[in-house]
């Protein structure tokens, strides 16, 4: 983005209100600990007030992890699980540039790489929310395919584990309900044409009401396994989600078959598919979300991603003590997780 000269859209601002700034360009895009190390040093050695995010979710969750430590000490690994920190972190403002998908701009979540541990920690605190989020579909016109079709299968993987997840409400489900609505009906066009403002402004909304949803109900095992995924393989996030969605909204329709059927409405405004039962229901919206996974690109497995079966027992190990599974609708056991990498080959 420094290349491109878009930071220069931020700077520009900044040199205009006579606002001095450093600039830390070396976030991955699974943003580690390390990362959050240098950003800290750069900050204090320029003796910096508070941050700008500018990007898409790798960006934004590393300046929450600089900020986060930045105002209560230690270590970034310090704060992994739910309400670890003491107070707020320094200022953050997140202004989204890349993405329509992880909602990190507005979110109480962080997710940051172990490197040495080689897992995605989660890092839940009412603390990291930002103090002011900017969406600008203009800045996201851009967007290569393949970032566009997975930040946006992020976003509706959001909604659907917020919508099923086991502490909802009726003010979550209205968000969630809105952004699958608005991803069926435009992610597919942003994918085509990234120049369609129409379409890329209805998916930042979409991911904008997604976060909203999830930040009060938590996700589910999706989000639990791909982070394993990311962290092992250093896979794309998005990507990752995608192709474990339909499989664990099939493990988790026994628990929540009244809730996916709800789901089914907001795909396809057919009424004849309101006759359908609960079990085919669910085949419906599985075979929906495939769909338009194929027609945007996503690919068909895992396996397609590098992903080793011999690597699942450590996977499911490290997905179980994610807290994002924590509001699951169905507990899983080790071999239900085994079973559901499996199914995703």
């Amino acid at each position: 983005m420094v290349k491109i000269g878009l930071v220069e859209k931020l700077t520009h601002v900044l040199d205009e209100g006579n606002i001095k700034y450093a600039i830390f360009d070396k976030v991955k895009p699974n943003p580690t600990t390390a990362n959050v190390d240098e950003g800290l040093k750069m900050y204090k050695e320029k003796d910096c007030d508070f941050f700008i995010s500018f990007g898409g979710g790798s960006s934004h969750d590393a300046a929450k992890g600089m900020a986060l430590v930045a105002a209560d000490g230690g270590q970034i690994k310090d704060y992994e699980g739910v309400d670890k920190a003491k107070k707020p972190q320094v200022p953050l403002i997140s202004i989204n540039t890349t993405t329509a998908g992880t909602a990190s701009e507005m979110t109480k979540f962080c997710i940051i790489t172990d490197e040495e541990r080689h897992i995605k920690m989660a890092i839940v605190d009412k603390n990291i929310t930002p103090i002011a989020a900017i969406n600008d579909p203009e800045l996201m016109t851009n967007m290569p395919r393949g970032l566009t079709a997975a930040t946006g299968m992020d976003a509706l993987t959001h909604a659907i584990e917020a919508y099923v997840s086991t502490i909802a409400t009726p003010i979550t489900d209205a968000c969630a309900e809105k952004a699958i609505k608005l991803i069926f009906k435009n992610l597919r066009q942003a994918v085509e044409n990234g120049s369609d403002i129409n379409a890329r402004n209805n998916m930042a909304y979409a991911e904008y009401l997604a976060g909203m949803a999830f930040n009060s109900t938590s996700l589910g095992y999706v989000h639990a396994m791909a982070h394993q995924l990311g962290g092992f393989y250093d896979l794309p996030h998005g990507v990752c989600n995608a192709v474990l969605l339909p499989h664990v909204i099939r493990y988790n329709a026994p628990a929540a078959k009244e809730k996916l059927a709800e789901i089914v409405p907001l795909i396809s405004p057919d009424a004849s598919i309101g006759t359908l039962n609960s079990d085919q229901k669910t085949d419906f919206i599985v075979d929906e979300i495939l769909n338009l996974s194929h027609d945007v690109g996503i690919p068909k497995g895992i396996k397609e991603l590098g992903v080793k079966e011999e690597d699942f027992p450590t996977l499911a190990t490290n997905a179980l003590k994610d807290a994002c599974g924590l509001t699951n609708p169905r507990k899983a056991s080790l071999e239900d997780i085994i079973g559901i990498y499996r199914a995703a080959l």
